[in-house]
Formats: structure tokens, C-alpha cells, sequence
């Protein structure tokens, strides 16, 4: 059976991906170093998705899909 993980990441330029925790732009910002969690989820044994999260907002909301890996 596949399991949801996550993993973090340095945000890069271009990214254009929503937050899943506060619906906000997961933005590259050239002066700050920017981290963003990006988690694969399947639902049973299923791919369904891709979340992303900024790194603070994966932690607010209890790391749902484990420890990310750097």
C-alpha cells in the first residue's frame, strides 16, 4: 500500500502553486529562502494529489503527512 509523505523544498523562481493550509500563494522571494513542503497523497493504495504548504503553515497544521524530508 503507497503512503502520503512529504517532502521540503527550497522555493523556486516561477513556482506557482497554492498553499493548502491558507490558500495563499507559495511565492519565490529573491532576498528570503523561502522553503515550501510539497506532499504526494494517495487515498488507499491511489495516487490522488499533489499539496503544497509553506513550511510554516505544514507545521501549523500538524505535519499531516509526516516529518518532510529534506
Amino acid at each position: 500500500m503507497s503512503k502520503s509523505r512529504a517532502a521540503s523544498r527550497s522555493i523556486e523562481p516561477g513556482n506557482s502553486a497554492v498553499c493548502a493550509h491558507c490558500d495563499e500563494p507559495v511565492k519565490f522571494q529573491a532576498r528570503v529562502q523561502g522553503r515550501q513542503v510539497i506532499a504526494n497523497v494517495y487515498e488507499g493504495d491511489q495516487w490522488s494529489r499533489v499539496e503544497h504548504f509553506h513550511q510554516d503553515c505544514y507545521d501549523d497544521a500538524g505535519k499531516p503527512y509526516g516529518e518532510a524530508a529534506s
